[in-house]
């Protein structure tokens, strides 16, 4: 059964922080070789669709050199295989909403042969059953069934929080869009099942009338007309919306049990672009604890419950703690960092204490030195 597949690379580019600035929230790094877009194509190409849409709006140079033709994914293809959309404008105007980016992109989704469509966007890391979600979506014979993960809701959030009052039977029966919201909720996670035939039905109305929302104009106003359903995802959920949630879902990472459950599923891998870097050198005075040190690194400072990602070199006497060091960042000798996230290409060869906190993070903008 072919399922067409459509990623959202930075619906909430006007909520960005410090990491986004000069790339789409898709392209984000983490965990020291991934960026977030890896987990949705991931997930996608673990339940077997292979024909996915990647909808773009700006800054999304590095996330085009990151996915290129796909191939790392097994989307490099004659026929579907990974398709980046361009922000062709509906009107005289970028969307800035899914509803109107779905608009923009009718001819894409009206071309595929597809019967089902799975919908997501990108800034959560979470590794997702979408074979058992589509399962799920058939025998309730669902008209859509969104994704949803119960957490404590903390008002961060780029938007106010979509919540489902979900039945016996597991379908939606009230949702409630509130910003004030504080407490555990069953969360959307924005990723949505159904037919093609049904969301081009769906878009040609908000056409019609010009609906802009997805969540309030279509799910809220059609919770009695259509058969909408709630599917439970119960593994772990990150989700990243500011500098501080960036740092934290980075810190999970670092847990066994976490790693385990994001990157040891039995056929769901969790694949990123391949650079055949040499292995980490490290040196014999190199301390390392607590910590994630990707490939390509030279180590020969210490290293403790930090993230460090390719290219990275930390200097003899250097101490590095609680922080994330992005691609070829270079620590000079007897540098302190505690609590710093550098960017790309940063060099701290001047500065020989940056200390921060977990509500202070100090963040070192990509080229920076210090």
């Amino acid at each position: 059964m072919a399922v067409l597949g459509l990623i959202f690379s930075n619906i909430h580019d006007k909520e960005v922080f410090e990491a986004t600035r000069e790339r789409t929230i898709a392209s984000c790094p983490v965990g020291g070789r991934y960026r977030l877009i890896d987990f949705p194509l991931s997930n996608m190409v673990n339940a077997g669709v292979h024909h996915i849409g990647v909808v773009t709006k700006s800054n999304y140079q590095s996330l085009m050199d990151h996915i290129g033709s796909g191939k790392d994914w097994d989307l490099a293809r004659k026929k579907g295989g990974l398709q980046i959309l361009p922000p062709y404008g509906f009107g005289d105007q970028v969307y800035s909403t899914r509803l109107e980016a779905l608009k923009c992109q009718i001819d894409f989704i009206e071309s595929s042969n597809a019967e089902y469509v799975f919908l997501t966007d990108c800034y959560h890391i979470c590794n997702i059953d979408y074979t058992s979600a589509f399962k799920y979506h058939i025998e309730k014979g669902a008209d859509i069934t969104c994704l949803y993960h119960e957490h404590e809701i903390t008002g961060n959030d780029f938007a106010a929080p979509k919540l489902f009052d979900v039945n016996e039977d597991g379908r939606i029966v009230k949702l409630t869009i509130d910003k004030n919201y504080r407490g555990v909720g069953n969360a959307s996670i924005d990723t949505w099942i159904m037919k093609r035939e049904f969301l081009m039905q769906l878009i040609d109305e908000a056409i019609k009338t010009n609906y802009k929302s997805f969540n309030r104009d279509i799910l809220a106003r059609n919770l009695n007309n259509y058969k909408i359903y709630g599917y439970k995802h119960n593994g772990y959920y990150g989700n990243i919306v500011d500098l501080n949630s960036y740092f934290d879902v980075n810190m999970d990472l670092i847990k066994k049990d976490v790693r385990s459950e994001l990157f040891y599923q039995d056929g769901r891998a969790i694949y990123t672009k391949v650079r055949d870097s040499a292995p980490t050198k490290y040196s014999n005075d190199a301390v390392i604890e607590n910590s994630i040190i990707a490939d390509g690194c030279i180590i020969e400072g210490t290293v403790k419950n930090s993230v460090i990602f390719r290219g990275t070199r930390i200097k003899k006497g250097a101490v590095v703690e609680n922080s994330i060091l992005m691609q070829d960042t270079i620590v000079a000798s007897n540098t302190k960092l505690d609590y710093v996230i550098t960017d790309k290409n940063v060099k701290i060869l001047n500065k020989k204490e940056m200390i921060g906190g977990l509500e202070e993070l100090i963040y070192v903008k990509k080229g920076g030195v210090l």
